[in-house]
Order: structure tokens, then sequence, then C-alpha cells
């Protein structure tokens, strides 16, 4: 099985989790091919040069070539290369799995952050883009931790009987 790793990329903190993340998957399943385009160096050594039709040409060539792709959607917003290769994925039927980590989504039970919603810039919860979860969500799941991202690849790796 091949999986494409869809994450920001561009600060040490992304490419840090990026590479953690994946080498504990990689760990779990050493029989799937997981596509890190960080580890693309042709495309992603930021010393080099690689053009905008070099790098598009490159990732969705690995997007296509995957059953599954893990899609990181941490940030002020989503990626915005992530979330076109979500696009990609979700136009060529392709499961995505995100992680959204985002700790002002907690408290969505709380009277005072609810009401809070009613006061102009008082909004206490972080927004996702509806378009670009919803092509998740037609076609995969959207998990808050590492750890239920982790149990719902495994799920998803019975159903293919990949486990």
């Amino acid at each position: 099985m091949n999986i494409y790793f869809a994450a920001p990329m561009f600060a040490k903190s992304d490419l840090v989790f990026n590479a953690y993340l994946v080498n504990r998957i990689r760990e779990q399943y050493p029989e799937v091919s997981i596509y890190l385009p960080q580890e693309n160096e042709a495309i992603n050594d930021k010393t080099a040069y690689a053009d905008s039709k070099m790098i598009a040409l490159a990732d969705t060539e690995k997007v296509l070539e995957s059953q599954l792709m893990i899609a990181i959607l941490d940030g002020l917003s989503i990626d915005a290369g992530v979330a076109s290769e979500i696009g990609v994925a979700y136009a060529k039927g392709i499961p995505v799995i995100g992680l959204y980590t985002d700790t002002r989504q907690q408290g969505a039970d709380n009277d005072k952050k609810l009401a809070a919603l009613q006061t102009t810039a008082e909004n206490q919860f972080h927004y996702l883009n509806l378009y670009t979860t919803g092509l998740i969500k037609l076609n995969g799941e959207i998990y808050t931790s590492e750890e239920s991202l982790l149990a719902g690849l495994a799920e998803f790796m019975e159903s293919r009987g990949n486990s």
C-alpha cells in the first residue's frame, strides 16, 4: 500500500513533526510505502531549484499512486499545498485521514465559550475551511490526536486486509 503524507513543511517544527509521525507509522507498518514530500530532495531541497510545474507534477504523481492520504490540518489555516493535495485525492476517490490537534477546539460544551460566539471578535474556537474538511469527511475522517489517528489508520488497514 502507498500512503501520501500531506503536511506543511517549511518550518523546522513542521519538518521534525512530520518525520516523527511518519517514522512511527513506518515502524508500525514496515510493508507500507509512505511518500513524505520533504524527503524528495529533487523538488524540496530549498537550496536548489524546482519550478512550480516540477513540484506540481512530482507531488501529484505520488498522490495518484497512493491508496490513502494522511493530511496534517494544523496551522493558522490548512496549508495551501495540503488543501490542493486533498482536492486531488478527493477527485480520484483516494481516502483521506486528517489530523487536527488545535487545542482551541476543546470546550465545545462550555457555555461561556459558546455565548462568546455572539460577541464580535470573541470566537474562542479555531476555524478550518469547511470545503476542504468536507472533502475529507466525504471519503475519510478527521482525528484530534496522534493516537486516534494511528487507531484510525489501523482500522483502515484492517478494512483493506493490510493489518
